[in-house]
């Protein structure tokens, strides 16, 4: 008899058919050693086909026991679980590392049969197997499920009766007559959903309750429950709603305490026959905890556990060829070695069980762990976490399992891991604005000179402040940055320093604290081209060599110093001082050597053109206009070693910087100088509730984020939470304590935070708290939002106007197409194209992510800017040649007493304006005899153009060099027009300049 007909064989005993469960899922699990390229051998002949193609790509998939087997459930249905039923959940998760990581979670409802609650089990363990061996497992309860599973199905799962072991048809929504029904929600972040008996007795003061009717959905929010766990349930009324009213239906909520006199109170009360003091909350099976206990890890042999006797719990103890239990009271892991056998990790699972039946705690929760793969959960736990052996974590295992199933005929595409995502780091932020520099000196600050901003020495530190146009308003980024050789009073005064001016524009700046060699990439972007001398200049600084009798190193233009150039293009390139000896070198990088007279430019082996060019740029700022002596690795002077103290080793490898890993949301509670988090998982905008402080951490970056209801003293304890997360390190990834740190404020979120996240912006400028924005979408209306505010000069902090001189924010080395300069425009022109400037022109090294608004703005147009512009043209056409009547059409006319035309019309009249202005311009340039180009400018051969020319153009802008090709000259080099070369992504433009020497 065939086994799939055997299974569903009446005649057939249950103790026969689960038994037969089991050896359909057998894995057979040989010891390899540790350092094996396989993760684990296993049989794969007997793969429930069910689980084809299952985990190749992120997202989720269910499958529920029938008849002891999975069956796949449509996507239309996850989320609906029933009692009678249990099932596999597998969250696939594709990370940053391109790697693609499995949660397998198996939910037994609180009426499933113990048969397929042992199916479950099983066919887990198989689904593991066919995944690579390397899923974490989760055994969830029905009515205490872990906060991450229920993170999957938001805002909340309800359990419906029935089961199909039992016979149960679902009945479509709407086709039956409405129940009323009454549910108790709990939980901050995920919401754990109960039905409990429509009855007075079931409410109390703590929870929040909601009562279905018919035509109208109540929720009842206790008086000790708190504003977060109300707007959490009220996701819950949607979802009601949505889902059992087809979205009509009213909606209504009930405060503790509110008597008859209020309506809805009273139509509340009045269905449970009238009101009357509640009871006090009876202590139920769910309300009970497990108290805490002294975690315990216990060895399995053969079936039974023995405890593992030392005095602090360590990496150490865990044994590859053994599996063990970590009882922590309420979570019980199972820990598995690789080189244990099938039986071995079976009886460690049973033992496991025998465990959880202790009637203490009927609903601890019971994860299984492979070893290598062990959560941060897990590892917390031990005093002391270190990797005893790095596992081998090749996609062999992975690679055998998809051979296996590929002889089977089964689709094994996607199986192995998903290609790797490689990305340049994004500034994500807008490089147009207004930069400030100070140096911080005692207890003071200096205002820095534009022409001295972007040059920071070792020994000091340094404040900044970026303003910048944001989506509404003028943004602020103020900063610190501590020099490697700061003292400890000046990073003080400088984070009290900084701190004031973030006050000073009520607390609506982003605040940075950055550290020397940890700079993040918005930072570089800012500032474009940064020079870090070595020495100080601050008399904080000064004192300490001093009094400490240390050899002063600040830098001197007159005295040796080497260089390393480092960065991505003319918006990003750094010149860093270091050590001036051979061993400094490195042949991924551009150095520059000078002394008092000889300037060495050393090119390494590994380096692009790009980064040649980059050390040229940079030598203009640190040694303008002086002739360098160029070298290439291996082609070295003399002359050169002897300035570096003689030749030695070098390393070849480029300089890591830490990568930014997958983004993980933290809840955050700090008291006493104790700080306790949470980790939201799978975590939206929404999560955000403006009465908490959050953390996100992203290893490169942490960002600490304040809600508007956070109380003023609980905001100013912002930097020091950061600073406590970063010296935790909660996730176990060995955190640099100068790791970037940023705080938000909520209304005040930059692109490059808001990147993580579906961010609408209007629903951070919305009043009230968490509750009441919740309700105002809820119910279909609106809070009024904080009136958008104008854009704002920002404060000078040293008596100065705070918009520096033009010359400060130059973008002269932008490669932006619409920044190409036109030579030869009269000043008519010029006074002209003024009025057209569109001032919300932006540079933005990245696009910021798009936002969705709740309530878009009018689209009326600015009349006063028409008219200016309109007036413009009127004034400068008096002295055109050509008729009026084409030059200025009637509708750019503005009159009082007549209705303006449509905005489109007063738009095409300029954009023709502009086109007759552009062609008198070339006209104007042709009188004096030089060959132009219809864009405006100077044509010149490419032979001339191009860098390695021996009769080079003087008096152009070389980083657009390929802008003075004639048209004919530019397709025939670049094989495609100007209009579609620019369109192109900057990296694809500079890549084509370099190949034709023209970068």
């Amino acid at each position: 008899v065939p086994l799939r007909a055997s299974l569903s064989d009446p005649r057939v005993g249950r103790a026969v058919r689960f038994e037969r469960a089991k050896n359909l899922a057998a894995v057979d699990l040989k010891p390899k050693p540790l350092d094996s390229t396989s993760s684990m051998a296993v049989s794969m002949k007997n793969v429930d086909s069910a689980f084809q193609g299952a985990g190749q790509k992120a997202g989720l998939e269910i499958w529920r026991i029938e008849n002891f087997c999975p069956v796949p459930v449509p996507s239309s249905s996850h989320g609906k679980f029933f009692t009678g039923d249990s099932y596999i959940i597998l969250k696939t998760t594709a990370l940053k590392s391109g790697a693609l990581r499995h949660d397998i979670h198996y939910w037994l409802g609180k009426d499933t049969s113990q048969d397929e609650a042992g199916t479950a089990a099983i066919k887990t363990v198989e689904l593991d197997a066919a995944l690579g061996s390397r899923a974490v497992q989760y055994r969830e309860i029905q009515g205490h499920e872990t906060e991450k599973f229920l993170s999957y199905f938001k805002p909340c799962i309800i359990p419906q009766q029935g089961g199909v072991s039992s016979g149960f048809k679902h009945t479509e929504i709407n086709e039956q007559e409405h129940t009323t029904r009454l549910f108790v929600c709990r939980g901050k972040h995920v919401v754990h959903v109960k039905e409990v008996p429509f009855a007075r007795s079931s409410l109390n003061h703590d929870d929040i309750f909601i009562l279905d009717t018919k035509s109208k959905i109540f929720q009842f929010n206790g008086s000790n429950s708190s504003i977060q766990e109300r707007a959490k349930a009220l996701e819950v009324v949607q979802h009601l709603k949505d889902t059992y009213h087809e979205g009509k239906c009213e909606l209504a909520t009930v405060d503790d305490g509110k008597l008859m006199a209020d309506a809805e109170a009273g139509e509340f009360w009045g269905l449970f026959g009238g009101f009357a003091p509640l009871p006090r909350k009876a202590a139920s099976e769910d309300d009970k905890k497990v108290e805490p206990s002294s975690t315990k890890l216990l060895c399995v042999v053969k079936g039974q556990t023995l405890p593992v006797e030392a005095d602090s719990l360590t990496r150490d103890l865990l044994d590859t060829n053994k599996c063990y239990l970590l009882d922590c009271g309420i979570e019980v892991y199972i820990w598995m070695g690789r080189n244990t056998s099938l039986e071995e990790r079976k009886n460690a699972s049973s033992a496991a069980e025998e465990l959880l039946r202790e009637p203490t705690r009927p609903h601890a929760h019971f994860i299984r762990i492979i070893e290598g793969f062990e959560t941060v959960s897990f590892r917390s736990k031990f005093d002391k976490w270190t990797q005893k052996t790095e596992v081998a974590v090749s996609e062999d295992g992975r690679g055998k399992v998809a051979a296996l199933l590929r002889r089977q005929g089964l689709n094994v595409k996607g199986l192995t891991k998903a290609p790797p995502a490689r990305e340049e780091p994004q500034p994500y932020i807008d490089c147009t604005g207004n930069l400030q520099v100070w140096r911080v000196n005692g207890k003071e600050k200096t205002l820095l000179p534009p022409s001295e901003q972007s040059k920071f020495y070792s020994g000091d530190c340094y404040i900044f402040q970026y303003t910048y146009p944001g989506e509404d308003k003028e943004e602020y980024l103020i900063g610190t940055w501590f020099g490697k050789k700061s003292i400890e009073e000046d990073r003080t005064a400088a984070i009290s320093l900084a701190g004031k001016m973030v006050e000073s524009v009520k607390s609506q700046a982003v605040q940075a604290r950055l550290y020397e060699g940890k700079e993040p990439i918005q930072f570089f972007s800012i500032f474009q081209s940064f020079l870090a001398y070595k020495g100080g200049l601050s008399s904080g600084y000064k004192n300490f060599v001093a009094e400490n009798s240390i050899a002063d190193e600040t830098y001197s233009k007159d005295g040796v110093a080497l260089f390393r150039v480092q960065g991505s293009g003319p918006e990003n390139m750094q010149a860093i001082q270091v050590e001036p000896v051979a061993s400094s070198l490195n042949s991924s990088y551009c150095y520059l050597l000078h002394s008092a007279d000889p300037v060495f430019t050393w090119f390494g082996s590994l380096t692009t053109s790009v980064d040649q060019e980059l050390a040229e740029r940079l030598l203009d700022l640190i040694k303008p206009n002086i002739q360098t002596k160029p070298l290439k690795e291996g082609t070295e002077t003399e002359q050169f070693w002897s300035l570096l103290g003689g030749k030695s080793e070098y390393p070849s490898q480029k300089i890591g910087k830490e990568q930014e890993s997958d983004a993980h949301l933290f809840s955050c509670t700090f008291s006493k100088g104790t700080l306790k988090v949470t980790e939201v998982f799978n975590f939206t905008q929404d999560d955000l509730m403006t009465e908490d402080i959050f953390v996100l951490d992203c290893r490169s970056d942490i960002f600490v984020w304040a809600g508007q209801q956070v109380d003023s003293k609980t905001r100013l304890q912002a930097l020091s939470i950061g600073e406590k997360f970063i010296e935790q390190d909660f996730l176990m990834q060995n955190l640099s304590q100068e790791t970037p740190l940023f705080i938000i404020m909520e209304g005040s979120e930059p692109p490059f935070f808001t990147r993580f996240f579906n961010w609408d912006s209007a629903k951070s400028a919305m009043h009230g708290n968490s509750f009441q924005r919740k309700l105002a979408i809820v119910k279909g209306g609106v809070i009024p939002t904080s009136d958008k505010p104008k854009r704002r000069v920002a404060p000078s902090h040293s008596g100065r106007s705070a918009v520096p001189e033009k010359s400060q924010r130059s973008r002269s080395m932008s490669f932006s197409p619409e920044r190409v300069r036109v030579r030869g425009r009269s000043p008519a022109f010029n006074a002209l194209a003024a009025n057209f400037e569109n001032p919300n022109t932006r540079n933005l090294s990245t696009p910021p992510p798009v936002v969705r608004k709740l309530y878009p703005k009018s689209g009326s147009p600015d009349s006063a800017t028409v008219a200016a512009k309109s007036a413009a043209i009127s004034t400068i056409s008096a002295s055109f040649e050509r008729p009026r009547e084409v030059m200025i059409p009637k509708v750019s006319k503005v009159n009082p007493e007549n209705k303006p035309k449509p905005e489109v019309d007063a738009k095409e009249s300029m954009i023709a304006m502009s086109n007759r202005i552009e062609t008198l311009t070339i006209q104007e340039d042709a009188k004096e005899g030089e060959a132009e180009d219809e864009e405006g400018l100077s044509i010149f051969p490419y032979d001339r153009l191009k860098t390695a020319s021996t009769d080079p153009v003087t008096d152009i802008d070389v980083t657009k060099r390929e802008t003075y090709l004639s048209s004919v000259e530019f397709k025939e080099k670049f094989g495609m027009t100007k209009e579609a070369f620019y369109k192109l992504p900057k990296w694809k433009q500079n890549r084509l300049k370099i190949a034709l020497q023209l970068f």
